[in-house]
């Protein structure tokens, strides 16, 4: 415990440490007056002009004050969500273990000992009968019942991904009855011997089939994640391509750039700033569970990670087109907000969807349709990739067919972007591009 406090104190030293020496190197550039950046030639896409709006765009989001206080907050908020757990889980849990029965001394010995493994203190009741069983495991006076050498009797039944200190203790007992049963069934004859290779757990019987959560918990966090990165940062393009245009700064960009290269260096840029958070975001979240023994990222593995991140992209390619191109059709504040609910709800009915599938103990049918429509495809594939119930040619699938969309929106966006963003005095409405 001490160690954990230990762990999450330097952590906030180095984020304020972070903070200081930015803003102190912030003061100093401004001290020391302008800085002149040579123009680089226009070869290529990406070298030119491009390259020159990504750069600005990009320098622009990291170096705000919005940026690195957001980055902040929400590595303390994950650092709390890892490290408050282990602090509780320090405190050792009591087991109530209900016996129905007999049950040897050395029996109860070892059964203390793997308790004690699991962080658990195990406490034995003597229950009389099932049925009293069934009432003491309904009211939580028992966590769960050995019934002799024959069963184990659980209110719930656990589901594999589950790593609480119950179900840990459940099955270690399990697995080590079951072998005592075996081991007292053979004599070491060649025929016991094979009864005893072939043992296995005592089975476990649940008296009440609850929902069980399948899905991996890195997944149901990435979809999160995704949800806050594309709300946030499309939401900072449409701002921006409207305050450009409003204050007719646009008109100077445009002199010098082409309206499309501008629009490019614009989602690039800003792409960056929110992959860049991500990746500071993850890699934190996983150093910090690892160095604390925390269980909130068990099983996680390169696939759910890779996936998240893959999706996190392909996300934002498609929604950014859309998001600047409804911004150089707004003229004033109050316009975006109300081209904002409109955008976000594909994200929203994605979202929500995602979420309502991954409390569930199987992947839905809706899930799986919406994981082939490219607006909601970001949260249901990642949903698909915790339940580990998608292979990998539907991943690749569904990637493609959200590129070919992404290709489609962005021809139509950047149409919309040349033709609307200098038309200013009023709201440039969809049908006003018929014909044109």
């Amino acid at each position: 415990m001490k160690s954990v406090k230990f762990i999450a104190i330097i952590v906030l030293i180095i984020i304020v440490a972070s903070l200081r020496v930015w803003r102190r190197r912030r003061r100093r550039a401004q001290a020391s007056g302008p800085v002149h950046v040579a123009r680089v030639p226009r070869r290529g896409f990406v070298t030119g002009d491009v390259a020159l709006v990504m750069s600005r765009e990009l320098r622009e989001r990291i170096r705000g004050r919005f940026y690195l206080f957001g980055t902040a907050i929400i590595l303390l908020v994950v650092a709390a969500a890892i490290v408050i757990p282990v602090i509780h889980r320090s405190k050792a849990q009591s087991e109530n273990i209900g016996v129905v029965g007999t049950l040897p001394p050395a029996t109860r010995s070892w059964m203390v000992t793997l308790a004690h493994d699991e962080g658990a203190t195990a406490r034995f009741v003597t229950v009389s009968t099932l049925a009293q069983v069934k009432t003491s495991l309904a009211d939580g006076h028992i966590d769960f019942a050995v019934v002799g050498d024959r069963e184990l009797v659980v209110n719930t039944l656990f589901s594999s991904s589950d790593v609480s200190t119950t179900a840990s203790v459940v099955q270690a007992i399990a697995t080590r009855l079951g072998d005592e049963r075996a081991l007292a069934a053979a004599h070491l004859s060649s025929q016991q011997a094979a009864v005893l290779a072939r043992a296995g757990p005592l089975p476990i019987v649940a008296l009440h089939h609850g929902a069980t959560k399948g899905v991996n918990a890195t997944s149901l966090i990435g979809v999160i994640l995704i949800f806050i990165m594309l709300s946030q940062y499309n939401t900072w393009l449409l701002i921006g391509v409207m305050e450009e245009k409003s204050s007719r700064v646009i008109e100077v960009l445009l002199a010098a750039v082409r309206p499309v290269k501008l629009l490019s260096g614009k989602v690039l840029g800003i792409g960056l700033a929110a992959l860049l958070q991500a990746s500071v975001v993850v890699a934190f979240a996983l150093i910090l569970s690892k160095a604390v023994g925390s269980d909130v990222l068990h099983g996680t593995g390169p696939l759910e990670i890779i996936a998240t991140l893959v999706w996190l992209v392909l996300g934002y390619s498609l929604y950014c087109w859309i998001y600047a191109a409804a911004g150089s059709m707004a003229e004033r504040q109050d316009q975006v907000q109300s081209l904002a609910l409109p955008l976000s709800l594909p994200l929203i009915a994605g979202y929500i969807v995602s979420l309502t599938s991954a409390s569930a103990a199987s992947p839905s049918l809706l899930l799986k349709i919406f994981a082939y429509i490219p607006f909601t495809a970001p949260f249901a594939m990642t949903v698909l990739v915790g339940f580990g119930a998608v292979a990998w040619w539907q991943f690749a699938t569904s990637v493609a067919i959200t590129l070919v969309t992404t290709y489609a929106v962005a021809r139509l966006a950047t149409g919309i972007y040349r033709r609307a963003i200098l038309r200013t005095g009023s709201r440039v409405r969809l049908r006003d591009f018929r014909g044109s």
